[in-house]
């Protein structure tokens, strides 16, 4: 048999070649798209609050903070947690059982975090209502970004919550990012584009007196404008607000509710309404169920401080991250009993607590959430430690009475100062189930 050519053996090594220079760039590419699951679970610690940098574009320098649970999943949900004037991301971490959350359900939370001197974030400036217009939002977006690429994260599970100042954000985001939220929980919020100024004020007065009204179709263009052109699906909102809010007043929650019921397409009147706990009236708009396109929890007698333990485990059975599929039902009211009574006199009072566990199971460890009436703080408190001392307070079970059997109770008791509202706390929960009150 004649020899091979030389020139065979070239044009061989010569496609071998082509063929591998094609094959690199794919495979590196699906390396990129798909981080091994050693590699995700190291970008950060496991169950520790850990500060990301070089997250990517950040206009406004907002530090940025991950809780990824042990259980993180292959394609998890991700939850940004924006806290309040005056807040840190470890406030809002330690603040609220979002972390607690995240261990039980598998998602991933990120926590924006303010570094300009007032520590609230922008929602006022027309950069900030411009969808990649710059400010606070784009830095929110590039976290979303880093921990959806991080974590191969289900993009069609991206949420976002936050109180006062982050539920103002909430507002905001959800308006400039229809196309990366799927829905937000607001506490204590205003609607999107009424804190708008250019004069560089982070403060608009006439909508925090709650003075500054629209009709539906204005509030929503408002929200259309800010991503002139997107004609997807927006996302759905669930609205929380306290009747005696002082700081951002009332009349901003019904303002809220005409804004994202234009902007979902759905009617102003409720298709149900109940009472979810003692003293809330919760209405629900364009559905019925838990995933309603808009629902308003309304907290009668509450302050502007209205978030309580518990809360948040609502906002989880809205969003569906509460189990397979979100089936899970919510805390239902029932499984405790809570009996509260007050001594007062003229600035002062005392308040006695008993607590009932209803259920069939022993308590083993508990925490008692609640709100105060506007204007009381406590001073003192016995037979628990309560934090904070104002607003949404969580009482938290002494070394000795952390167990309550079936059929059994607990007192506790608290000394509080009080500026002429001396009645009793609302919204009670324990261990995040609504309690019945008796």
């Amino acid at each position: 048999m004649p020899p091979t050519p030389h020139r065979s053996r070239t044009g061989l090594r010569k496609a071998l070649v082509a063929l591998l220079g094609a094959l690199l760039p794919l495979l590196a590419a699906l390396a990129l798209a798909a981080p091994p699951a050693e590699a995700r679970t190291r970008a950060v610690p496991a169950a520790t609050l850990t500060e990301v940098t070089g997250f990517g574009a950040n206009p406004s320098n907002l530090q940025m903070y991950v809780y990824v649970p042990q259980n993180v999943g292959p394609h998890p949900a991700v939850v940004v947690a924006v806290h309040w004037c005056g807040g840190s991301a470890s406030a809002m971490y330690s603040g609220t059982e979002w972390p607690s959350l995240a261990d039980r359900h598998g998602f991933v939370l990120v926590y924006p975090s303010v570094t300009r001197a007032s520590k609230c974030f922008d929602v006022s400036s027309p950069q900030a209502l411009r969808h990649d217009g710059g400010s606070d939002p784009v830095g929110i977006r590039s976290m979303v970004d880093w921990a959806t690429r991080t974590y191969a994260a289900d993009t069609d599970r991206i949420f976002v919550t936050g109180i006062s100042s982050g539920a103002m954000m909430t507002n905001v985001l959800l308006g400039d990012y229809p196309d990366v939220f799927a829905a937000g929980a607001a506490f204590s919020g205003v609607p999107f584009g009424c804190f708008a100024t250019t004069d560089g004020s982070e403060w608009n007065s006439a909508c925090s007196g709650g003075t500054l009204t629209r009709t539906p179709q204005q509030w929503g263009d408002l929200v259309r404008a800010a991503y002139p052109g997107y004609t997807g699906p927006r996302p759905r909102m669930q609205l929380w607000h306290g009747t005696e809010d002082d700081t951002l007043r009332y009349p901003n929650f019904g303002e809220e509710i005409k804004q994202w019921t234009n902007v979902l397409g759905v009617s102003q009147t409720p298709a149900a309404t109940d009472t979810p706990a003692a003293g809330w009236s919760r209405t629900r708009y364009g559905g019925t169920g838990d995933r309603a396109p808009v629902e308003a929890i309304s907290l009668q007698g509450v302050g502007h401080n209205l978030y309580s333990w518990g809360m948040a485990s609502r906002a989880l059975t809205f969003f569906g991250l509460d189990g397979d599929g979100g089936t899970d039902p919510q805390p239902p009211a029932g499984a405790c009993k809570v009996t509260a009574a007050v001594s007062t006199w003229s600035t002062g009072l005392t308040g006695s607590l008993t607590v009932t566990n209803t259920g069939t199971a022993p308590v083993n460890g508990w925490k008692l959430a609640f709100t105060l009436p506007a204007g009381q703080t406590i001073t003192n408190g016995w037979n628990a430690t309560y934090s904070p001392r104002t607003g949404a307070v969580t009482a938290a079970d002494a070394a000795y009475n952390a167990t309550i059997a079936p059929g059994g109770s607990v007192t506790l008791g608290y000394q509080a100062t009080h500026t002429g509202n001396s009645g009793t706390p609302t919204a009670f929960s324990l261990n995040g189930s609504a309690c019945a009150v008796g």
